[in-house]
């Protein structure tokens, strides 16, 4: 597993945007981008998450920042997510795990004793260069959005 250290820029990695079209990871650079990887649309805590993230999607464009969701769930079930909980946050899918790979998110877990390999609830922070600046790992849902949009306010 590799992983991203504080201070290494956004990789030239690609995923899938919701209408199935690529979307350049550094197309992002120019303003702060969050990150984040949440394991599966229309669960509990990923639902809290998007919701949370959405209900803040104003205050991160006033702060000048980009918020993008991944998961390996595919175009069309982010779609369905979306529009089944009014998401104004835009969604990805990373079905090859290039850019879960890159970032150390793609781990080893453990539910019943068995083991298993998924995605890691993370949460990473670029500042307009493209710079990570902050990386939030085993995240706990609740207050995380605004957490990041405090952290996004401390880059200004």
């Amino acid at each position: 597993m590799m992983a991203i250290d504080l201070g290494a820029m956004l990789p030239e990695l690609a995923l899938t945007d919701m209408n199935n079209g690529p979307l350049n990871l550094t197309s992002f650079v120019g303003k702060p981008f969050i990150l984040y990887f949440y394991p599966k649309d229309d669960t509990p805590g990923c639902t809290i998450e998007a919701k949370d993230f959405s209900a803040l999607s104003d205050d991160f464009a006033k702060a000048g920042a980009s918020v993008l969701g991944v998961s390996k769930d595919t175009s069309t079930k982010h779609q369905k997510f979306t529009e089944k909980y009014g998401l104004s946050i835009p969604l990805a899918t990373d079905e090859s795990n290039d850019v879960m790979a890159a970032l150390g998110v793609w781990v080893e877990k453990s539910m019943y004793g068995k083991s298993y390999m998924g995605i890691e609830r993370s949460t990473f922070l670029f500042d307009a260069s493209g710079r990570l600046v902050q990386v939030w790992r085993k995240v706990k849902v609740a207050g995380h959005a605004a957490e990041v949009l405090n952290a996004v306010h401390a880059l200004a």
